[in-house]
């Protein structure tokens, strides 16, 4: 039998609103705010309220195969938002180097920072953080940063500006494995034990 629609639920936990107008989500939770724009994705969007929970209902009518990937898609979006908002995502990115030492020097605000010294060279990279999105340095470890914020797609870009700002250019990378990479991602509130 042919299957006319096909369904997602997303729980809401308790202390995270979540407000849909014509596929723009606006999620509230104890970090703060995030707002994401779905309206290119053709699919259904409901919240549904209840005594045991809130729910978000993705619904697709009529869908084929690459149309039924759109509700896991937007599934995993608003469930990174709401985990955003309730304990936010961390990026360690730790500098490499063989000879000569990366030094990361971190701004007053914590939205912008420097790179001196790749490869012995003079030049300084400066990289500015996205907006929401914070720098610091690591009290643990040695020569490594924490890139901290609530949306997930711009704490990923911002460690992927500071991995890109460090690529070796004409030599062989198999050799010269210098740069500044992702060793660990997490989130930024610690689940009590």
């Amino acid at each position: 039998m042919l299957q006319i629609y096909k369904d997602l639920d997303l729980a809401i936990p308790k202390e995270v609103t979540v407000s849909i107008n014509s596929r723009v989500f606006t999620v509230k939770g104890p970090r703060g705010t995030l707002t994401k724009h779905l309206k290119h994705m053709n699919l259904d969007v409901r919240l549904v309220k209840s005594p045991s929970g809130d729910k978000v209902k993705f619904i697709i009518w009529h869908g084929g195969r690459k149309h039924l990937a759109c509700l896991r898609t937007g599934a995993a979006t608003v469930a990174n938002m709401i985990k955003g908002v309730t304990v936010g995502f961390q990026y360690k990115m730790r500098a490499v180097y063989a000879h000569f030492p990366i030094n990361i020097i971190i701004a007053g605000d914590n939205r912008s920072c420097e790179i001196r010294n790749f490869l012995g060279e003079k030049r300084v990279r400066h990289i500015q953080m996205l907006d929401g999105v914070t720098i610091y340095e690591d009290k643990a470890q040695k020569d490594q940063v924490l890139v901290e914020g609530n949306d997930i797609e711009l704490v990923s870009q911002s460690a992927a500006l500071l991995h890109g700002a460090c690529l070796v250019k004409e030599k062989d990378i198999r050799k010269f494995l210098d740069g500044i990479y992702c060793t660990g991602k997490e989130s930024i509130v610690k689940a009590e034990e």
